[in-house]
């Protein structure tokens, strides 16, 4: 992606975390530093929203819990868009988790949308060509 080139002064300590960073992904300086950026931008516009590694690479998540916020819009879909059905189904979520991943949603609905793509993409021969030692022995 072709971006905007801008200096900027970092505090020591930041380059510090940032290098090291750079050291554990293998990503280059400037990638580590847009993902981060883009990060906070994110977090700052969506209270309530965290990004963590996961085993598909970093995601927003509800703060406070391990879950994706894909996840909740999903299911938020498949219950046409009932709130009440929402609470229900994450009865262990308060209205405040809920409604920070619908405002994520609000804000950044291609990259939830395709998540959820994503993720209908995966069925049980899918999971068996993926992962073979999953087959049945018998």
């Amino acid at each position: 992606m072709a971006g905007v080139q801008k200096s900027l002064r970092l505090p020591p300590e930041t380059m510090k975390e940032i290098e090291q960073m750079v050291k554990e992904t293998g990503q280059d300086f400037s990638n580590v530093t847009k993902d981060l950026l883009q990060e906070a931008i994110k977090m700052r516009r969506c209270p309530g929203i965290l990004f963590a590694e996961g085993t598909g690479g970093r995601r927003a998540r509800v703060a406070g819990t391990g879950i994706e916020v894909w996840e909740v819009i999903a299911a938020y879909k498949s219950v046409k868009e009932d709130f009440k059905r929402l609470q229900k189904a994450y009865h262990w979520l308060s209205a405040e988790q809920l409604k920070a991943a619908l405002g994520y949603y609000t804000i950044y609905p291609q990259e939830i949308d395709r998540l959820i793509e994503q993720n209908e993409q995966w069925n049980d021969e899918r999971v068996r060509e993926r992962y073979p030692f999953m087959r049945s022995s018998s």
